[in-house]
């Protein structure tokens, strides 16, 4: 489970770049029960914070890199952006965005591992992160589809000191490798990755990516209102068995995310 203690190695937040601010901040608001808050100025709305019961639990911004697909991007916490920069470059991943402070919030950087999987670190200085987890409207879990599953755990475990647990799915449907933090017991495992050919990550052709699980009361109501407001539905809803029931969804701009609802305690 996920949980706001932010121990290296555990998400700690995650943003949206979209290319139509506006229309994202009123999709995820009819669809998760966001509020929006502006961060800038005038009806441009190029920035600022989703927050749930007045909790900050995501952020949003412009996409404005050349040629970048709308997606969440996924944070995880760190003790030292500048030293996971130099693990990064080590092991093979690329650096996107060099380490910066913002302001006395703390400090991030943005990278690709070798297989092109984009990631961020946070090092928290004031902000430790966002102020709701693994409940009805929030991250719960966060997955990676890569191509090599064995390259992956080498890179993420050397920069993150993750350590993973394979399991196998239903159906012969391939293994499930979970993701905990060093130095914690199962119970706080926050993710998952699988191995899937180039042919199967059609949103980014071929290559890696990551994305937000979220928390919701009714995955099927969930979905009718992701379709309702212009987006669409990738796989499901579904029963997974000792997970919940869910759906991979995708936002108007084709962002993805998956919707869950966890099996009743």
């Amino acid at each position: 489970m996920i949980t706001t203690d932010f121990v290296p190695g555990s998400p700690c937040w995650l943003d949206l770049g979209a290319p139509d601010v506006p229309a994202a901040a009123a999709f995820y608001g009819a669809v998760l029960g966001w509020e929006y808050e502006s961060m800038g100025e005038g009806e441009d709305m190029e920035g600022g914070m989703f927050r749930k019961d007045g909790k900050a639990v995501a952020g949003l911004g412009k996409l404005t890199e050349e040629g970048a697909r709308p997606a969440w991007m996924i944070y995880y916490s760190v003790a030292d952006a500048d030293a996971t920069t130099q693990a990064v470059e080590k092991a093979g991943g690329t650096v996107r965005v060099a380490p910066r402070d913002l302001d006395e919030w703390g400090r991030m950087a943005q990278y690709s591992d070798p297989l092109g999987g984009q990631f961020a670190v946070w090092q928290p200085g004031t902000n430790k992160g966002v102020d709701l987890v693994d409940e009805a409207g929030s991250l719960s879990w966060t997955e990676l589809y890569t191509t090599d599953a064995a390259a992956a755990k080498e890179f993420y475990g050397g920069v993150l000191g993750w350590r993973f647990g394979d399991m196998e799915l239903p159906g012969g449907a391939g293994t499930y490798s979970l993701i905990t933090p060093a130095g914690l017991p199962e119970e706080r495992m926050h993710g998952g990755l699988m191995e899937l050919t180039r042919e199967n990550l059609t949103l980014t052709n071929g290559r890696p990516y990551w994305h937000p699980v979220f928390n919701v009361p009714d995955c099927d109501a969930t979905v009718a209102a992701v379709t309702a407001n212009g987006g669409s539905v990738q796989m499901g809803p579904e029963d997974a068995e000792g997970v919940g029931r869910l759906a991979v969804c995708l936002d108007p701009s084709n962002a993805d995310f998956v919707v869950l609802t966890p099996p009743p305690a």
